[in-house]
């Protein structure tokens, strides 16, 4: 028997810890006893960071999409002047940036700050969360900047969770949620394939 209902989510009190649970509507189906949550998110900040060298903190360039019920309302691009300031060959093979492009840019601290307002109150998502989660943390390190602790979903294991794909890479996993991206390794390009799987996925 298959039964299905939804809630929407609120603070709740227990065992003396406040759990905040996100105004987020919830999804929940019981197969033969077993229950199954899906979050459908609708508002989210898709977020992808370009780097200039193996230091997770050397950000070159930042792309930021911004879904408010389940529409994209603003992005945002924006290249910045690395720390450290070099480039790796292989990481200009990836992404095509040398300091050519980024000397003279904006420093992480001046970018952040026109960010923060776009992102305020958001969980934000990335494709391989892990990489682009340490790199806004070490960013922040590296000019002393508080974290704020952001929350953050990765669709790289969503695409892995729902997904039967031989690779999951962010174009592939694009695809497969009927989004076709062009210039990969582009941050801007990327969060925006980002936001397209997270749409479909979380």
């Amino acid at each position: 028997m298959r039964l299905k209902f939804s809630i929407f989510s609120f603070a709740i009190q227990a065992c003396g810890h406040d759990v905040l649970l996100h105004m987020r509507k919830l999804n929940y189906t019981e197969y033969s006893g077993r229950w199954q949550r899906s979050i459908h998110m609708q508002d989210f900040v898709a977020i992808d960071f370009e780097t200039a060298n193996g230091r997770r903190c050397s950000v070159c360039s930042v792309g930021v999409v911004v879904v408010r019920g389940g529409e994209i309302v603003e992005k945002f691009y924006s290249l910045i002047q690395p720390t450290p300031n070099y480039y790796n060959r292989w990481t200009t093979e990836v992404h095509g940036l040398t300091r050519r492009d980024t000397d003279g840019q904006p420093t992480f601290p001046e970018v952040w700050a026109q960010i923060e307002p776009l992102i305020e109150g958001l969980p934000l998502v990335a494709h391989n969360r892990p990489f682009d989660q340490s790199c806004l943390k070490a960013v922040f390190a590296e000019y002393g900047m508080e974290y704020p602790d952001y929350e953050f979903y990765c669709t790289l294991a969503a695409s892995r969770r729902c997904l039967k794909l031989p690779s999951h890479q962010l174009h592939l996993a694009a695809a497969a949620c009927g989004y076709n991206m062009e210039n990969h390794h582009h941050a801007l390009a990327d969060a925006e394939a980002c936001a397209a799987i997270a749409l479909k996925l979380l």
